[in-house]
């Protein structure tokens, strides 16, 4: 099977907005300040067109380890037109997060962390790489961003 031909620079990072801005669940990777094993999670996310947010409960291993370590791995879409951002992660409480936030998570997620008896927490995380591909070819050139700058502007 001949794989299409690699995407340009410009349109990988069109497909990966795009892929920002409408899907709902990403793997959600952490690990603990020990150095202790990676833990991998599904979660629903937002994209504010600057920072993802997405929730998870704060006595989970995922938000124990965000808590702690502050940093995510967040893998996107199939595995043959994947999306991966690395970032820093901030805990924000229900009760401090934006309201209007809330209803755009709730709204598009169709999950309301804030109805639950479980305390939760939010976490807004900032992009410092992101990468994407779908074939081998695509492998050279698949960063996107670095240093939380895109490296390609419009």
């Amino acid at each position: 099977m001949t794989p299409p031909p690699a995407r340009t620079a410009e349109q990988r990072k069109k497909d990966t907005l795009h892929r920002l801005d409408h899907d709902v669940d990403a793997w959600v990777a952490t690990a603990g300040p020990d150095g202790g094993a990676p833990y991998l999670v599904p979660l629903s996310f937002v994209w504010d067109g600057a920072v993802l947010l997405f929730a998870t409960p704060a006595d989970s291993p995922t938000g124990r380890n965000l808590v702690a370590t502050g940093r995510a791995r967040l893998g996107i879409g199939p595995t043959r037109d994947v999306v991966l951002v690395e970032g820093s992660a901030q805990a924000v409480t229900p009760e401090d997060l934006p309201e209007e936030d809330a209803e755009v998570f709730a709204g598009k997620t169709g999950f309301d962390p804030r109805l639950l008896s479980t305390r939760y927490l939010y976490f807004r995380v900032v992009p410092d790489r992101i990468q994407a591909w779908r074939e081998a070819n695509e492998l050279p050139g698949r960063d996107l961003m670095r240093g939380g700058d895109w490296l390609l502007t419009d």
